[in-house]
């Protein structure tokens, strides 16, 4: 969780289709900016519409009213009709390899609207050792991505974080090459 908001500020959750519980944070108050700035307009600030921000954040309140972030919109995969978030793909890789980095990415599939694939840099990553545990955990069968690669080095942001830009272009070029 991350506490609760602060006073003056309205909330409301936008429903995201697919997932049951909280919805997508919109915040309105003194603390939303002005606006964006867009490199189509330069120097014409575009105010949020009707003063509502949207976080891209897929959230859920709970009973103290404290949030607890669930993820980004960006960091989720909609597999036929069901959300499903690349944050759990990645923790059951890391529950398996823990020693090891791991990013999961999405790809369109004709069939099921999307599907994920996973970068690790473990050597002994394999589909069918996450599924087997995805099925003795509880965890959806839909969070076991349909393709898996060994790679060296997970592309890292000067903060250390994840960089999902690079990981999304090296699964591009994995599975056109594959």
């Amino acid at each position: 969780t991350v506490g609760e908001l602060l006073s003056d500020i309205e909330y409301r959750l936008m429903p995201v289709e697919g997932i049951e519980e909280g919805g997508r944070l919109h915040i309105r108050g003194p603390n939303v900016m002005l606006g964006y700035m867009r490199s189509s307009a330069p120097g014409i600030i575009e105010p949020p519409q009707d003063g509502w921000h949207d976080t891209g954040d897929i959230v859920v309140f709970d009973e103290d009213n404290c949030i607890r972030i669930m993820g980004r919109v960006k960091r989720f995969a909609k597999i036929g009709g069901e959300m499903v978030s690349l944050a759990v793909v990645e923790n059951c890789a890391s529950a398996i390899w823990p020693d090891d980095m791991h990013a999961a990415a999405t790809l369109p599939d004709p069939r099921k609207g999307e599907q994920i694939v996973l970068l690790s840099t473990a050597d002994e990553v394999n589909r069918n050792e996450l599924l087997a545990w995805a099925q003795s955990h509880g965890v959806s069968e839909l969070s076991v991505p349909r393709k898996v690669f060994k790679v060296d080095v997970i592309p890292v942001l000067g903060t250390g974080k994840t960089d999902y830009g690079s990981v999304n272009k090296m699964v591009e070029s994995l599975v056109a090459d594959a």
